[in-house]
């Protein structure tokens, strides 16, 4: 074989080694910040999620914010947090993973007891779109089971995907399945633990984003979401908001 069929042959293979890939569209959820506290751009996303039963922010007519959080495992701090939501009268929602069902056990029957949302992050944080029909279900019934399983109580069919990872197809298969969508409107590199940067950091990272109907996303393993959190919540009242909950938006959604 000479050198030119060599590299056809080559060029050939790797063509249809990466197809699949290139042809397949996945997208990491984003949007771009701004300093005047409006609703922040999401681009082509948009149109992406139009009609897919998926939301990123509420009513952005009312000063009405929303704390979500979520749970792949603990590490001594989530149970912190639900002290604080607590003591402030808050309620979130928080999607958690199978991973933190089977481990957490006691804290899942917490948020259920507490009167939180608790909601689906998909089994084994898998992303979604590089799942077929059968193991997205899967991914999805196997948490509901679980969590009923252990707390007599029914899921509620809402859904984050992991990573914020996403396409319009993977999208309206959650839909199918009976699933609302949430993604954000706010958020912060809150998530890696060995690059904690301090309560105040926490505070104006979230306060100097605050936006109508900003649905908030935090992550239960931060030390700084938990030191910022009581001034959060505070000064977020202060400024004349209210903290909702998501069922709160599904409500308004469907009757406006």
């Amino acid at each position: 074989m000479n050198k030119f069929l060599k590299k056809l042959f080559v060029f050939i293979l790797l063509f249809f080694i990466t197809y699949p890939t290139l042809n397949a569209s996945e997208y990491g959820w984003g949007f771009k910040r701004n300093n005047e506290h409006k609703t922040p751009d999401i681009g082509k996303y948009a149109k992406i999620i139009e009609g897919t039963s998926s939301y990123y922010v509420g009513p952005t007519d009312q000063k009405v914010v929303y704390l979500t959080f979520d749970a792949g495992y603990d590490n001594g701090v989530m149970g912190k947090i639900l002290d604080v939501l607590k003591e402030k009268n808050v309620k979130a929602t928080f999607f958690i993973t199978g991973d933190f069902v089977v481990r957490e056990q006691e804290l899942v029957k917490r948020l259920a007891n507490e009167g939180h949302i608790v909601a689906n992050h998909s089994w084994s944080h898998r992303y979604i779109t590089r799942l077929n029909d059968e193991e997205l279900k899967e991914e999805l019934e196997k948490v509901e089971i679980e969590y009923e399983k252990l707390t007599n109580k029914p899921m509620t069919k809402f859904f984050r995907p992991p990573a914020g990872v996403f396409n319009r197809e993977s999208l309206l298969k959650v839909q199918k399945l009976g699933y609302i969508t949430f993604f954000w409107s706010l958020a912060y590199k809150d998530w890696d633990t060995g690059n904690q940067r301090g309560g105040d950091f926490a505070y104006k990272s979230v306060m100097d984003n605050l936006h109508n109907g900003a649905i908030i996303l935090m992550h239960t393993v931060s030390t700084d979401n938990l030191n910022a959190l009581p001034r959060i919540i505070d000064d977020i009242r202060k400024q004349g908001y209210v903290i909702g909950n998501l069922d709160e938006l599904i409500f308004y959604a469907y009757f406006n």
